[in-house]
C-alpha cells in the first residue's frame, strides 16, 4: 500500500518520511541512503563547518537531498548558508531560532524551506511567513527540543497551519508512528533516533550499541552535555540524551558542573574522542524502546512505510460506513 500525502507532492518523494538533520550523525552517506529509498534525507549542518558540510555534500554523490541548520548557531557563521544554496538542496531545514533573517535569501534561491517548532507561537510565526512545511517536534524528541509533546502538538499545529504541509517529530520510529502521526493529519513525519544506529550513520558504534540496549526510559533531558561542548544554547530548548555516568554525577547539579567545568570538559572530550559511552553524549530519544536491529536506512524506512500501511488499512476495515435508519430514509 502506497503512502501519499501533500508532503510527498510537495518533495516529490515516494514516503512522507524525512530523515532528522542530526548534528554529526546526518551526513552524506545517511541523506542519501534516505532519499534513494523514497524518502528525503537531510544532512545536519551542526554547529558549522564548512569543511565537513562540503564533505558531507560530497559523500551523498548524486543523491537528491536536503540539508538542516541551527538557526541561531547559523547566525553566527552566515556563509554556511551560501555554501549549502549552491548544492541547490532539495529542502533546508532550519531550528531553534528566528528563521525570519534568512528567510528572502532562501526564497530567491527557490530553495523550499522548513521550520521546526516546539509551540503554537512559533508555529503562527513560520505560517504567517509562508514557510512551504512545518516541522511539529515534540519533546519526546532526542537532541534538543522544548517541552510540548508530540500527541496534543501535532494537530493544534494542523490547525495553525491549514493547506501547509505539518511533518511530525518526536517519538516516531517505526510504522505505528508514522500510521499515529497521519491519523493526527499530519502530512508526514521527521526521524532521527530511527536511523542512528543505521549502517550509514556517523555515529560511533559504542554510540549505536548504546541506542540498541537502550529504552525511553533511560532518556533525560539536561543541559549538562552542552556545557561540557562549550555551547550557549538559549534556554528556551534543553537536550535529550541517554543517561550515563556524566549525566547521573551533573544533572542535579550545574552549579557544580560550572565550578568543575575545565576538568570536566576534558573528561568529557577525551571519552567522546574514544567512544566511551558512560561519559559521551548518546543523543536518542524515547523511541529508543523501538530500534532494536542493526542494518541500513533503507530497510529501516521500508519496514516502516510497510508497518504503516498495514496499520491504516486494518483500521479501515475497523470502521463501518454510517447508515441511515429506516425512519430517516424515508423523510
Amino acid at each position: 500500500m502506497a503512502i501519499r500525502t501533500s508532503l510527498c507532492d510537495l518533495f516529490d518523494i515516494e514516503h512522507p518520511v524525512l530523515l532528522a538533520p542530526m548534528a554529526g550523525v546526518s551526513g552524506g552517506a545517511l541523506a542519501a541512503a534516505m532519499s534513494k529509498a523514497g524518502g528525503l534525507g537531510l544532512v545536519g549542518g551542526g554547529y558549522g563547518d564548512a569543511d565537513w558540510l562540503k564533505r558531507e555534500f560530497d559523500a551523498a554523490g548524486d543523491a537528491r537531498i536536503g540539508v538542516g541548520f541551527i538557526t541561531w548557531s547559523l547566525a553566527r557563521q552566515q556563509q554556511l548558508l551560501d555554501l549549502a544554496l549552491a548544492r541547490n538542496p532539495a529542502a533546508l531545514m532550519l531550528s531553534f531560532g528566528d528563521f525570519k533573517p534568512f528567510l528572502h535569501q532562501i526564497r530567491d534561491a527557490q530553495i523550499k524551506l522548513i521550520v521546526q517548532v516546539q509551540t503554537l507561537e512559533q508555529a503562527r510565526e513560520a505560517v504567517d511567513a509562508g514557510v512551504d512545511a512545518v516541522v511539529a517536534q515534540g519533546t519526546e524528541a532526542g537532541g534538543h527540543g522544548g517541552t510540548r509533546a508530540t500527541l496534543p502538538l501535532v494537530p493544534a499545529v494542523v490547525d495553525i497551519a491549514q493547506a501547509i504541509p505539518v511533518i511530525a517529530a518526536g517519538g516516531i520510529a517505526d510504522g505505528r508512528g508514522l500510521a499515529a502521526a497521519l491519523a493526527l493529519d499530519a502530512s508526514g513525519v521527521l526521524c532521527g533516533t530511527a536511523f542512528f544506529a543505521s549502517d550509514e550513520s556517523l555515529a560511533s558504534e559504542n554510540a549505536k550499541q548504546a541506542a540498541l540496549r537502550g529504552s525511553g526510559d533511560d532518556t533525560e533531558r539536561s543541559s549538562v552535555f552542552d556545557m561540557a561542548r562549550g555551547l550557549n544554547w538559549p534556554s528556551d530548548w534543553n537536550l535529550r540524551t541517554m543517561r550515563n555516568t556524566f549525566t547521573r554525577r551533573w544533572s542535579g547539579d550545574i552549579v557544580g558542573l560550572g565550578e568543575n567545568l575545565a576538568e570536566e570538559q576534558i573528561r568529557f572530550n577525551a571519552a567522546s574522542a574514544a567512544g566511551d559511552t558512560d561519559v559521551a553524549a548518546v543523543i536518542v530519544g524515547e523511541a529508543a524502546d523501538l530500534i532494536r536491529n542493526r542494518g541500513p536506512a533503507q530497510a529501516t524506512l521500508q519496514d516502516m512505510t510497510s508497518q504503516a500501511g498495514e496499520i491504516l488499512q486494518r483500521l479501515g476495515r475497523r470502521v463501518e460506513p454510517f447508515k441511515e435508519d429506516s425512519e430517516n430514509a424515508k423523510t
